[in-house]
């Protein structure tokens, strides 16, 4: 949490302005206990009305300058807080942008939401009590003690004895509470998970009818963070009563020894009451100081959850070098991810020209998205080198590298907004032209005429598309963005082969310099290219042509039989049309 404080250095006028304020308040709250002992020893006992009223003004006169004061504390206090997190929740945001997908896999997207949210919620309210009260609340108890000391030194002696009581109270459960606070923001990552994986996963829970084993699971994960929140919350409540009590026993002991020097002749009774009032500001003080001591645990437990990402670094070192075609090279490349116990891909090797179109299929989980993920350095290599135009991935510029290739995910993504906006993504200011002339290539123009044209609004995640309208737009998207390298990750399994193959046949057509790589579960949409890339088990079984797969390549063969007829398959591999 420490580490944190470094972004507070832009606030360093309101951190020091804000509890100077509320000290000065303090200060005018000290003196009021001898004003009314002033009222009592002078005014009441001599009857004197005058003097009772000036000292009533006297008063009135320190509560607004105190109110005054700790409207200005108020003010710099929340300035400080707010700037702090909102400084921190850049830089968390701009670091969680710099992690690599094997890191963000590591993680996990609830738990970053978590930290974004709720965690940086704490730490601002933990800041602003921490500004306005941590100082206040000590100078107001030991400013009582000392106060007390100038009335009667005897009497003094038990606010030194109940401080220290309570000050061991206080800090036994500050120190008890802090890790139980950080379970609880565990338990809290737990929730968030079960709670996103329902939202974004609905329609299939509905679907397989498993509603009632998915709330089953909720309310366990929500039952467990309301038991670790029951019990660290029953050591916090602790504190008040316990604070109460050793104050009211300590209030009677004043009482008593207040009432044996009264009658003693030693003290007045406007100093015995100065003495209770004091007595009284401690309390308060002491009880303030409990929950801020609360607020201040919750606050660190969370701050030291958001330092711990930003004490992750990043794997990804971007380099300086940069190349000038789109060619792609595989040298023996092998991948593993973060704890696996094998590698996902082993010994890859293959080029692809500037300008070819390279299939790449195989079975579920044989390594296709994997190998393709390495081209923009969404993952690295373990081994071996990738090279794009003879230049080593890890040599060049991330962003320079990532502005020549355009990627179509397995998983259509847009965003909110108007379909110009989500197309503009690679091309900032692509004009009106340029984008129905990718739209058009990726055979959404209908999409566009259906929606009534490029200013129609998008909802969050394309709610209001159907999977083949958000395939052909994120196609459109990477076309726009007239990249070197295009990557088409399963991009068109939501299409109908109809418009699967004028899609291929346009994207060759308007693409020709464009080095594509076809990711299908579909023979026929990539029989075609210049060369295709055969994987099992994350190993190459076969390169070549369609042809030539088919006569070298069992794998190939077994695929294509699921998909055409064994007399279309003897007509290609004879030749015939």
């Amino acid at each position: 949490m420490k580490k944190l404080l470094i972004y507070l250095k832009d606030y360093i006028k309101e951190s020091i302005l804000g509890p100077l304020f509320k000290l000065l308040e303090a200060l005018f709250e000290l003196f009021v206990p001898l004003v009314i002992a002033a009222i009592i020893d002078t005014g009441i006992e001599n009857g004197d009305t005058g003097y009772i009223i000036k000292m009533c003004l006297v008063l009135v006169l320190l509560g607004f300058v105190g109110l005054a004061f700790s409207i200005t504390a108020q003010y710099f206090a929340a300035k400080a807080s707010v700037g702090f997190v909102s400084k921190i929740r850049h830089v968390l945001f701009g670091h969680i942008q710099s992690l690599s997908y094997s890191e963000l896999d590591q993680i996990g997207t609830s738990t970053l939401i978590t930290r974004m949210t709720s965690d940086m919620n704490q730490v601002q309210n933990g800041m602003n009590l921490a500004l306005r009260l941590l100082l206040r609340s000590p100078f107001v108890v030991f400013g009582a003690m000392i106060m007390a000391f100038t009335i009667d030194v005897p009497s003094a002696m038990i606010f030194v004895y109940v401080t220290i009581v309570l000050l061991i109270v206080v800090f036994g459960i500050m120190l008890g509470s802090i890790p139980l606070y950080k379970k609880v923001q565990q338990k809290l990552d737990a929730v968030m998970t079960v709670t996103r994986e329902n939202l974004t996963g609905v329609r299939v829970i509905r679907a397989f009818c498993k509603e009632d084993e998915e709330t089953d699971d909720f309310i366990n994960k929500n039952n467990e963070l309301t038991a670790s929140q029951k019990f660290v919350g029953k050591i916090s409540a602790l504190m008040n009563p316990v604070t109460y009590v050793i104050i009211n026993l300590a209030i009677i002991w004043l009482i008593h020894t207040g009432a044996v020097r009264v009658e003693a002749g030693i003290l007045t009774q406007g100093a015995v009451v100065a003495l209770y009032n004091y007595m009284s500001q401690i309390l308060v003080e002491l009880i303030k100081l409990a929950n801020l001591i609360i607020n201040i645990t919750k606050s660190i437990a969370c701050g030291n959850r958001i330092q711990a990402v930003l004490d992750i670094k990043p794997d990804l070192e971007s380099g300086n070098s940069s190349c000038n075609e789109g060619s792609v090279e595989f040298d023996h490349v092998n991948l593993r991810y973060k704890n696996a116990g094998a590698d996902s891909l082993s010994d890859i090797t293959f080029t692809a020209a500037k300008g070819e179109t390279i299939g790449i299929i195989g079975g579920t989980g044989s390594g296709k998205s994997s190998l393709v993920n390495l081209i923009p350095r969404f993952y690295d290599a373990a081994s071996g080198e990738v090279k794009v135009g003879g230049v080593n991935v890890k040599d060049m510029d991330v962003e320079q590298l990532r502005e020549k290739i355009g990627v179509v995910p397995q998983k259509a993504v847009l965003f909110h907004g108007t379909i110009r906006e989500n197309m503009q993504w690679g091309v900032t200011n692509a004009s009106d032209d340029d984008i129905m002339e990718a739209i058009e290539a990726a055979q959404g123009l209908d999409v566009i005429k259906a929606k009534g044209g490029l200013d129609c609004e998008i909802e969050q995640g394309g709610k209001n598309l159907s999977g083949g309208q958000k395939q052909r737009l994120t196609i459109a998207r990477a076309i726009a963005a007239d990249p070197e390298i295009l990557i088409l990750d399963d991009s068109a399994s939501a299409l109908d082969f109809a418009t699967d193959a004028k899609l291929r046949t346009a994207i060759k057509e308007n693409c020709s310099d464009m080095t594509v790589f076809i990711i299908s579960q579909r023979a026929n949409t990539v029989k075609n290219a210049d060369q295709i890339i055969v994987l099992d088990d994350g190993k190459t079984v076969g390169i070549g042509t369609h042809k030539e797969l088919l006569q070298s390549c069992t794998d190939y063969c077994q695929i294509c039989l699921t998909q055409f007829s064994a007399e279309e398959l003897e007509k290609e591999i004879n030749g015939d049309e």
